[in-house]
């Protein structure tokens, strides 16, 4: 199995756990943030055994496992989310969040999937999704929680539609999907937000950048990131001046 397939492999199996643990838990009527926690937890575990099993000599960085500084010196290192949007996970009939594995090579990455479990849907750098094309009045995502004013900008600058969702995940593959055209963030994030979501869309050949048209690096220090956009490429010229 090379990384492609074991980058889509793990993100689905995930996903349909949390499909199932979300069911289980629903019947068990336990608060959201237990909710949240349990499902953390299980993708977490099941994508890092995974990973210790077919690739046992690459290192994790994992939103959900303390920090091995040791990935700094590593060529290889596995960047994961096991679940992108705990809230909305946590909260009934919501579809907006998803599962991010991705492979990181010398900063870059190589590999990785983005699974929308509650949809039935994983996103993968090979096969890689076809480009979609680009809606004649373009949509701009924002945030359900935490609507942002750089959305907001971007959308009365191209006269554009504004389309709200949740989790980092599940906006970048609206992108990728075709549901939008730009996804552009300046409140931060970290690298395991972006990571698969980043991979995925460049595959797609979408446009991946800083704001400023910089190339994204990962499994940097710092793994916190200030900004980036994901758009479609006709979108780029417009987006990246800002």
């Amino acid at each position: 199995m090379n990384d492609h397939q074991l980058a889509a492999q793990l993100a689905s199996e995930a996903g349909d756990l949390l499909v199932d643990l979300r069911v289980e838990m629903s019947r068990q009527r336990l608060a959201p943030f237990a909710v949240g926690a349990r499902g953390d937890a299980a993708a977490h575990d099941l994508i890092a055994s995974a990973l210790q099993a077919h690739r046992p000599d690459d290192l994790v960085l994992s939103e959900e496992s303390p920090d091995d500084r040791r990935r700094l010196q590593h060529r290889r290192v596995w960047i994961v989310d096991p679940l992108d949007g705990t809230r909305e996970f946590s909260t009934p009939g919501r579809t907006d969040w998803a599962v991010h594995v991705a492979l990181v090579a010398d900063g870059a990455p190589v590999a990785a999937a983005v699974s929308l479990p509650a949809r039935g849907i994983t996103l993968a750098t090979e096969p890689a999704p076809p480009t979609p094309p680009a809606a004649a009045q373009a949509r701009v995502i924002t945030s359900r929680s935490r609507p942002g004013r750089l959305a907001r900008g971007i959308a009365d600058d191209i006269g554009a539609e504004i389309v709200q969702l949740g989790s980092a995940g599940a906006k970048a593959a609206a992108v990728i999907k075709g549901e939008a055209e730009v996804y552009a963030h300046a409140s931060g994030l970290h690298e395991w937000d972006l990571c698969a979501p980043a991979a995925v869309a460049a595959a797609a050949g979408l446009h991946v950048s800083r704001l400023n048209g910089e190339k994204l690096r990962f499994n940097q220090s710092d793994t916190y990131l200030t900004d980036f956009v994901i758009c479609h490429p006709n979108f780029a010229k417009r987006v990246i001046p800002r």
